[in-house]
């Protein structure tokens, strides 16, 4: 039997969900002994210099004895950032389109007081005329 017929007959069940330049890969697999297992796949689009790209991909391997605690501990750890942080998505800083302007004027966060920053939006600033100085 080939390696690829090896890989088809192993995977029993597979889910995907793409989340901007991660996708996420849910597979039961089945053991030699016929048992299931299920493996979780991050792959992460990277771009080189030159236009090409490349994949980086991490996998956890979990096994039916912990299924239960890796279940109550991920809600548990899900609930407690939405409890802390809610549902909403703060994080358009790590966006391709990110402006740091546009978030300092939005964003009711800390970086926003400071009205001394050399950062700061432009439409603070006055009209100054070179007759006035």
């Amino acid at each position: 039997m080939s390696n690829h017929d090896m890989m088809e007959k192993e995977e029993i069940y597979s889910k995907v969900l793409r989340a901007g330049r991660r996708t996420y890969f849910f597979d039961v697999r089945s053991t030699k002994a016929g048992d299931y297992y299920l493996t979780i796949t991050e792959s992460k689009k990277f771009t080189n210099d030159d236009g090409s790209f490349y994949y980086k991909k991490h996998k956890i391997y979990l096994y039916k004895e912990d299924f239960s605690e890796f279940k109550s501990i991920l809600g548990e750890m899900i609930d407690h950032v939405i409890s802390e942080k809610g549902e909403e998505v703060i994080s358009e800083r790590h966006q391709k389109d990110y402006k740091k302007e546009d978030y300092k004027q939005t964003s009711n966060s800390p970086l926003n007081t400071d009205t001394n920053s050399t950062d700061a939006p432009i439409d603070n600033f006055t009209d100054v005329k070179f007759e006035d100085i």
